[in-house]
């Protein structure tokens, strides 16, 4: 069933399904409905086959989230019908002058900010982009920002999650941790600070873009169960399959133009230690999250816990920073009013939370020897706590981990 009349959308003559589509019950929650504080009218009521902008025909349902629902289009301007016609749209809920749509206007903001910067960079082609964005008002008058993105695959988190022990092989890690820093390095020089780097926001990349046309054609042949409702249909997401493009940094609704900043960013562990003490934050936040990425890519594994009783506390997470980096320097200490909580003036630990027994080295359980001691050697390069000290993306391309075969 469709929407209520809509602005700024229509429906095509596309190809009808051929198959019968599962009915699923009414009462059965289905994808966005079990979103924490889900309200319908807060979504859009996308439907396949209807064009958005009088551009976008909406051809599979790829994703949905705490703030959109995600499609693949056809672009129908192009009109050559050909594997490079799609792009990913995302449809944003309608929640007037929330943080979910001044990420989506910073994301837009950003991209045209890197339009604009000059200069040939190898990182340009490691990130990506809002192409196109518009709005798009349901038939209950509810007005919703549309981002339109080029198609990419997995994020990292599900691909590793496809190997043993959720773990890349070295020289794929190696491989996807040099263009991480590429496409970093670009950014930094351009000005930008992503501030929400993680396995989460590396999307693989399409080299080849055929299996675009494939997913349609399966929408046709298999349709997507659906739950259909008054005023609207929720339908069942289809998983992009596995692509062997290069990874992608992705998802700019967090990011930040300028040297310096203050204020609370990045996902939960993910924060770096200025970040939890008020300090200014600058790019080498963005150096620290790739530190972590480390573990979470090859040791399978958080680096940190940061929590007690399954809840996240600061004072668990700045202890486990302390047993895996030692205690901070005095220059760190006297940046922060909030450092007095946890160190004497000595950079001693007086919180009551214990240091845990652990390092650095018995962190890492996959390497021996000389590998395992390059390994930690470029992980400490990252893992500073004074963020002048975390090497830049172009010096740690140069380390001799990433270097040696």
């Amino acid at each position: 069933m469709g929407h209520p009349n809509a602005q700024s959308a229509s429906f095509s003559t596309a190809p009808s399904a051929s198959a019968a589509f599962e009915e699923l019950p009414k009462d059965a929650l289905v994808q966005e409905e079990d979103v924490p504080g889900y309200r319908a009218d807060n979504y859009y009521p996308v439907t396949l086959g209807e064009v958005l902008n009088d551009r976008y025909r909406v051809v599979a349902k790829l994703g949905y989230g705490v703030g959109s629902t995600v499609w693949l289009c056809r672009d129908l301007k192009k009109g050559d019908a050909n594997a490079d016609d799609f792009f990913t749209v995302k449809v944003c809920t309608a929640q007037t002058a929330s943080e979910l749509n001044a990420q989506a206007d910073k994301e837009i903001a950003i991209a045209e900010y890197v339009a604009t910067v000059e200069g040939e960079h190898p990182g340009r082609n490691y990130i990506r982009l809002v192409q196109d964005h518009f709005n798009i008002t349901s038939g209950y008058g509810t007005t919703h920002r549309c981002l339109v993105y080029k198609p990419m695959g997995m994020n990292l988190t599900d691909l590793r999650n496809l190997f043993p022990e959720r773990s890349l092989g070295m020289p794929l890690f190696k491989q996807t941790v040099k263009i991480i820093l590429i496409g970093l390095d670009f950014l930094h020089q351009a000005g930008v600070v992503h501030t929400d780097i993680s396995p989460n926001n590396i999307l693989l990349g399409i080299h080849d873009p055929s299996p675009l046309p494939e997913i349609e054609q399966a929408e046709i042949i298999d349709p997507a169960p659906r739950k259909t409702l008054p005023g609207r249909t929720i339908y069942y997401s289809r998983r992009m399959p596995l692509t062997h493009g290069s990874p992608v940094i992705s998802d700019f609704g967090m990011a930040c133009i300028g040297d310096s900043h203050r204020g609370d960013i990045m996902p939960d562990i993910y924060r770096a230690p200025e970040v939890i003490l008020g300090m200014e934050w600058s790019y080498p936040v963005d150096i620290w999250a790739v530190g972590l990425m480390l573990w979470d890519l090859f040791e399978g594994t958080s680096l940190f816990s940061a929590r007690k009783k399954g809840i996240l506390n600061d004072e668990q997470h700045l202890a486990e920073m302390v047993s895996l980096m030692g205690p901070p320097p005095p220059a760190f200490l006297t940046r922060s009013e909030a450092c007095k909580k946890y160190w004497d003036e000595q950079g001693n630990w007086i919180a009551s939370t214990p240091i845990p027994d652990q390092s650095i080295w018995t962190r890492e359980g996959k390497l021996n020897g000389e590998e395992k001691e390059m390994f930690i050697k470029f992980a400490q390069r990252l893992l500073r706590w004074l963020p002048e000290e975390r090497a830049s993306a172009t010096d740690l391309l140069w380390d001799d981990f990433l270097r040696k075969p």
